[in-house]
C-alpha cells in the first residue's frame, strides 16, 4: 500500500509527493538564476517543494541552504541582532563557523548598517569561499510583518545584488528565494513592487487529478482507484493537506465508498 502523509514535510523518498507545475517552474528559474518568491496558504506543501528544489539544485552542483527568518528574532530584536542572526545562521549552515569569527567581524564593521554588514560579508566573506555559486532560501518571510524596525533594507538588499550582476558577472552564481504565507497583504505588495521586484512568482496550485494520479496507489485494490482519487479531489478542492488526510482515512478503511 501508499503511506500517506498529513501534514509536515515530506521526506525525500515520499512516495505521495505530487509533482507539480510549481516544482518545475521553480527549478527551472533557479537553474538560469533568477530570482523567486513562493507566497501561498499554509499546508499547501510549501516546505516540501523547498526540499525537493534544493536536492535537484545539490544534485547539478549547486549550494543551498534554508534560513529560516521565524526563528531569527522576535518584534523585540533590534536590528543589529537580526541582521546578525542571518548572518549566524547562514555561516553555520555553510560550515563556515570556524573560518569567519563573526562577532569579531561584525564590530570591526559597525560603521556600516546592519543590512550593509549582511551584504558585505555575503559578498566578500562568504561567496568567495563558495566560488560564487549559492543559492538562498529565505523561509517564514511573513515573520518579517511582526519586526518592530523597517525590514525593507533586506529585500532592497536582494534587489541590489540582482542588479549588479551587470558590473560583476560573478554574482550571478548568488540567487535567492523568498518562501511565506501570502495571506498578508502588505508582503505581498512590498514583494511585488520596489525594492524587491526583480522575482518570479511562483504559485503552488491545487493538486488536479493529472498531477497527482500516484496517490491512487493506495488503493491499487479496488476496482476504480483513479475514480476513488477524483472523487476525493472533488471533496478536498484538490487542496494537499487535505487530500492527504482524506486518501489516509480511506485507505485505512476495510470496505471503501464506491466512487460517484
Amino acid at each position: 500500500g501508499l503511506e500517506y502523509q498529513v501534514g509536515g514535510t515530506l521526506s525525500l523518498d515520499s512516495r505521495t509527493y505530487v509533482v507539480r507545475r510549481a516544482d518545475r517552474e521553480l527549478a527551472h528559474a533557479l537553474t538560469v538564476g533568477q530570482p523567486c518568491y513562493v507566497l501561498c496558504p499554509r499546508q499547501m506543501g510549501k516546505s516540501s517543494l523547498r526540499v525537493r528544489t534544493m536536492r535537484g539544485l545539490v544534485e547539478q552542483g549547486r549550494l543551498c541552504v534554508s534560513i529560516d527568518l521565524s526563528v531569527i528574532g522576535s518584534r523585540q530584536s533590534s536590528a543589529e541582532q537580526w541582521y546578525a542572526g542571518i548572518c549566524r545562521s547562514l555561516l553555520a549552515d555553510l560550515g563556515l563557523g570556524n573560518a569567519i569569527d563573526l562577532r569579531s567581524w561584525w564590530r570591526g564593521h559597525d560603521h556600516l548598517s546592519p543590512s550593509h554588514r549582511l551584504a558585505t560579508l555575503l559578498e566578500h566573506e562568504v561567496l568567495p569561499r563558495v566560488d560564487y555559486n549559492l543559492v538562498i532560501f529565505f523561509d517564514e518571510i511573513d515573520s518579517v510583518l511582526s519586526l518592530g524596525f523597517d525590514y525593507d533594507d533586506l529585500f532592497a538588499m536582494l534587489r541590489g545584488f540582482y542588479n549588479r550582476r551587470v558590473d560583476n558577472p560573478r554574482l550571478a552564481g548568488l540567487t535567492f528565494v523568498l518562501l511565506g504565507v501570502a495571506s498578508p497583504t502588505e508582503l505581498v505588495a512590498d514583494i511585488t513592487r520596489t525594492p524587491f521586484n526583480v522575482g518570479r512568482g511562483i504559485a503552488l496550485e491545487p493538486f488536479s487529478l493529472l498531477e497527482s494520479k500516484r496517490l491512487a496507489l493506495g488503493f491499487a485494490d479496488t476496482r476504480e482507484p483513479e475514480m476513488i482519487l477524483a472523487s476525493v479531489l472533488a471533496w478536498t478542492g484538490g487542496q494537499p493537506f487535505l487530500t492527504q488526510r482524506v486518501c489516509k482515512l480511506l485507505s485505512s478503511l476495510e470496505s471503501r465508498p464506491s466512487p460517484g
